[in-house]
């Protein structure tokens, strides 16, 4: 059985390798790719967009319009519009998959409760390597627990727009989670003048924003005498976009609930 499968956000750099990972795909199909409605390339086939020729889909402007041709969303745009998007895909119970970031955590709680009417993949990051760097963390921070400070270092090209990235919350989060911590509460964030000594508590974030680099991640545990460094470079958005249609394929199979790639991998 092929999946039908619709993306949003679709003449963006992630939009466009999410394409051609679905047509890539033997058992999934684009039957819909719909962008901002302001857009100038409304009309234009999905493929030719992508640069693999063309796949006789055009690109909508309105997702109410295509929402009968597709089972499963793949949604890597804005806040807003996912919000939007989510709301819509409840109603018609069609399966959502979400790369998007930068959520308020009001806009998370309200998009979690869509998970009661539908499916929804809900990640930082699809790449199997990061969910299987998210695991590896998750065992050093039980091991090593409150005798390291724990830094996390991210890098990502010029066009990105929200920092930390979502990739790099989540590493905190895992890390937090494992060692007791709220990181609402230790996380810092920037660093400048005279901070005073470090708090072992703390979870510290680097971002760095520059050229085109895809996405570089490091969680460095640093001990007196030794310390652990667990890292993920990412080359090419494809991997992101593999793993984002892997998580569509196994949506496909649920009615509802909130599901992340953890699941999607069986890494839990």
């Amino acid at each position: 059985m092929t999946i039908k499968i619709a993306v949003c956000g679709a003449s963006g750099r992630m939009g466009k390798a999410l394409i051609e990972a679905v047509s890539a795909s033997e058992e999934a199909e684009l039957t819909a790719a719909v962008d901002r409605p302001e857009s100038t390339l409304i009309g234009a086939d999905a493929g030719e967009l992508a640069g693999i020729g063309k796949l006789n889909v055009a690109l909508s402007g309105d997702l109410a319009s295509v929402i009968d041709q597709f089972d499963v969303l793949i949604d890597f745009s804005a806040p807003a519009a996912t919000l939007s998007n989510a709301a819509l895909c409840a109603e018609h119970g069609k399966g959502l998959v979400i790369g998007t970031t930068g959520f308020t955590d009001e806009q998370k709680k309200a998009l979690e409760q869509r998970a009661n009417d539908t499916a929804l993949c809900i990640a930082a990051n699809y790449s199997t390597g990061v969910n299987l760097c998210l695991k590896l963390l998750d065992t050093a921070a039980r091991v090593l627990g409150d005798d390291v400070d724990v830094e996390i270092y991210e890098a990502h090209h010029r066009h990105k727009v929200d920092a930390p990235s979502g990739t790099a919350l989540r590493m905190g989060e895992v890390v937090a989670q494992a060692l007791g911590r709220d990181l609402g509460k230790t996380a810092v964030y920037g660093r400048e003048g005279q901070t005073g000594a470090r708090d072992r508590d703390t979870i510290g974030f680097a971002t760095v924003r520059g050229g085109d680099v895809v996405g570089d991640h490091t969680v460095m545990f640093m001990a007196d005498g030794e310390r652990v460094e667990i890292t993920h470079k990412a080359s090419s958005r494809q991997s992101f976009a593999r793993g984002a249609v892997r998580a569509a394929l196994w949506l496909s199979e649920r009615q509802s609930g909130l599901f992340d790639m953890q699941d999607v991998l069986d890494l839990h």
